[in-house]
Parts: C-alpha cells; structure tokens; sequence
C-alpha cells in the first residue's frame, strides 16, 4: 500500500516537473506583449482613454501598497485616503507657489516637481511610521477602527489648514515637468510618427513607468525574506514569532511601505484631477481601495492592479457612454448617475467574487488550469494493490539499499 502510493506521488511529481517548462515561458510572454501594447497604445487611442489610464496607473499603485498591508500581512487599514491626502497636499505645497486667485495667503515652496514627488512619498511614509506602533499592538477591526480615526482628523485638518490646501475650495496641483521636460501641453513640442504627444500622453508614459516600478518592487518584496515573514505573519503571529520573526517591527515596516505607495498613489492623483479638496479624499475612497484588492484578489500583486482598472476606470466609461448603456443617464437624467451604477456594479461583483472566486480576478487563470487538469489522482485502493513483479523489483533494491 505504502511503496505503491509512494509510486503514485512520485509519478505526479514527475508529470508536473514535465509540465512545468511548457508553462514556464508563457507568463513572460504576454506580459511582455501587454507592456509592448501599452508602449504603442497613445499612437492610437483618443485622450480620453490616455487619462483614464493615468488613473488607472496611479490608482493600481495605491492598491499595490493596500495589498501588500492587508492582503499579505493581514492588516485591516481604512487609513488609505489619508495617506493618499498626504502625499498628494506634500506635493502641491512643496513645489506649489505662494499666492493664488481664491486665497491670497496660500504658501508654496515652488521646488522642483520631482522633489514635490520625493518628499510626497517620504512624509507619507513617515505618517505611516508614526501610526505604527498603535498597529502592532492592535489587529483585526479594532485596527480598522483605529485607522478610521485617521481619516477623520485628515479631513479636518484639509478643511482648516488653509494656507497649505486651500480650505473647502481646494488648491491647483502644480504641473509636473523632469529635468526641464514639461508634461502639459508645453514646450518642448514632441512628435512621434507625426503624432503629437501633449499632456495626455507624456502623463500615460510617466504613469506607465512609475506604475511598473511599484509592481516589480512589490513582487520582489513578496519573494525575499521579508516577504516570506509577512505572508507567516498573516497566517499565524504565534507562530511567526516562533520561527523568530519581529512581529512588531514587521507590522511597522510594511505599515510604513505601504503609506509610502499610498502617498506616490495621491501624487499621481493629484496630477490627474489638477487640483485637491477635502471631499477628495474621504471615506469612501479608502472603501473603494478595500475592493480593489478584495476583487483583485488579497495577497496577489497582479490582481491588485486588475482590481484598480476595474474600479478606476468603471465609472469613467460609465460617464462616457452613459447615454449608450441601459438605466444610466448623463448629470440631470432621470436613471442612474454614472458614478451610482458604477458602484451597484463593483458592488455586486464583490460579493459575487467573495461567494465564488475567493482568489478574485487573479485566481481565474488557476481555475481554468485545474478544470482543464480535472479531478486530482488519488492514491490507489488498498482490495487492489499495485503487484506486479516489475514494482516490486523495482522498489527493493531501494529498500534494501543503506546510507554510506
């Protein structure tokens, strides 16, 4: 019974080792097809869609970091927009100017929008730092309830600080431009195949990179060390802490990189709505992130980014075509607003992804891969054992043979 269910493994351990090169190459390949049709997509496509995707860059950055705190490390954050606050206010005030139509006492420090960015990053990060040691010591909803705190203070600092944001009228987000490259519609004039390339499109490719860098840094992340504690975090600290993992300092570190991708994500948001007001980040944006990666699916890298187009850009096509789709109505109409028929749909597909795809978006090519492998081979009964003289031949001598 034992020797042939040891054969048993042994033969799907072979067929898989077999069918492991076949696969091996197909996941670099179409990604490197998808990065070729994103590197060609502003050749053809209308501004429309180039803006759409921009948010859909910035947005799938903040899921990334969303992921990496509660999807591989198990903790519940409602905090995002703060952050997302943070880093987009950082930016505006440090390479923003002083003055301004609405509020004549607003302060910029007019630095260099690269450095708006860095600092933007950084002072999110720190943020995230300083509420770390409240998110050691908590876990579950009472961490999702400690960091709802977050969001309320951010609001009402948005609201009252002025001077810095603008008050309830919000501030102009000043444009970005890179060691003298402006990407608004501004010199230098750029044409590509005859084709000129103006904001929409110099903001596509600057969302494309930054976006790709999150993600590789992020599937990096998951595969070091580091990485490997944080998953044995989520499963069980107990027994992290037995295999001699920090479970404090880690939950404050991965608190920390992941405020610090919330505070890039609010810079590029910033840069794609062109100016910033309370009513931009609130409640509901961080609820909003929470299904990114819950439909995108918890844990998954990939699936984080799937989750951000499909919330991201669902109400955009939705206000582009409302007149087109059933039930939804352009501002003023009678049906659905876009942006209402945008969350019923996400909605629904949260549940329906909770009841039957818990692996989300990510887990839809598993699923195909083991329908199409069929049921698992169990191992063979015990009324009908395996004895046939060749086996039994060939599993003495490994029985009988003894470490030298």
């Amino acid at each position: 019974m034992s020797e042939a269910t040891a054969q048993a493994g042994a033969t799907r351990a072979r067929a898989a080792t077999s069918r492991r090169p076949g696969r091996s190459w197909l996941r670099p390949v179409v990604l490197a097809v998808l990065l070729l049709v994103l590197l060609v997509l502003p050749l053809y496509v209308e501004e429309f869609w180039l803006r759409t995707g921009f948010a859909v860059f910035g947005a799938a950055v903040g899921a990334i970091g969303l992921n990496l705190l509660v999807g591989t490390s198990g903790q519940l954050s409602l905090a995002h927009s703060f952050f997302l606050a943070v880093g987009a206010v950082t930016y505006t005030f440090v390479s923003g100017e002083s003055g301004g139509l609405g509020v004549a006492d607003l302060k910029g420090l007019g630095w260099p929008p690269l450095v708006g960015m860095i600092f933007g990053v950084v002072v999110a990060g720190l943020a995230g730092l300083l509420f770390s040691p409240v998110a050691a010591r908590l876990r579950g909803i009472y961490l999702g309830v400690a960091s709802l705190g977050l969001v309320f203070i951010g609001l009402h600092v948005l609201n009252s600080w002025t001077s810095v944001t603008g008050g309830f009228n919000g501030r102009r987000v000043p444009e970005f431009s890179l060691f003298g490259f402006h990407f608004a519609s501004r010199d230098p004039q750029l044409f590509v195949l005859g084709i000129p390339f103006r904001e929409a499109e110099r903001l596509w490719y600057l969302g494309l990179v930054i976006a790709l860098a999150a993600y590789l840094f992020a599937r990096n992340l998951l595969r070091s060390r580091p990485g490997r504690a944080l998953q044995t975090l989520r499963d069980s600290e107990v027994a992290a802490s037995v295999m001699g993992v920090n479970v404090q300092a880690y939950k404050a570190r991965v608190f920390m990189v992941s405020s610090m991708y919330a505070g890039l994500s609010g810079v590029l948001y910033a840069l794609s709505i062109g100016s910033i007001a309370p009513e931009s980040f609130g409640l509901f944006v961080s609820i909003q992130y929470l299904a990114m990666i819950v439909l995108g699916g918890l844990g998954s890298v990939g699936g984080a980014v799937l989750g951000a187009a499909f919330v991201t850009a669902l109400p955009l096509i939705f206000q582009r075509y409302a007149g087109a789709i059933p039930f939804v109505t352009s501002a003023g109409g009678s049906g659905l607003a876009a942006g209402e028929a945008a969350r019923y749909l996400y909605g629904a597909a949260i549940v329906l992804v909770i009841l039957f795809l818990p692996g989300g978006l990510a887990g839809i090519p598993q699923l195909f891969r083991r329908r199409r492998a069929g049921p698992p081979a169990g191992p063979p009964s015990a009324s009908a054992p395996d004895s046939s003289p060749q086996s039994v031949q060939s599993d003495r001598p490994v029985q009988r043979s003894t470490p030298r």
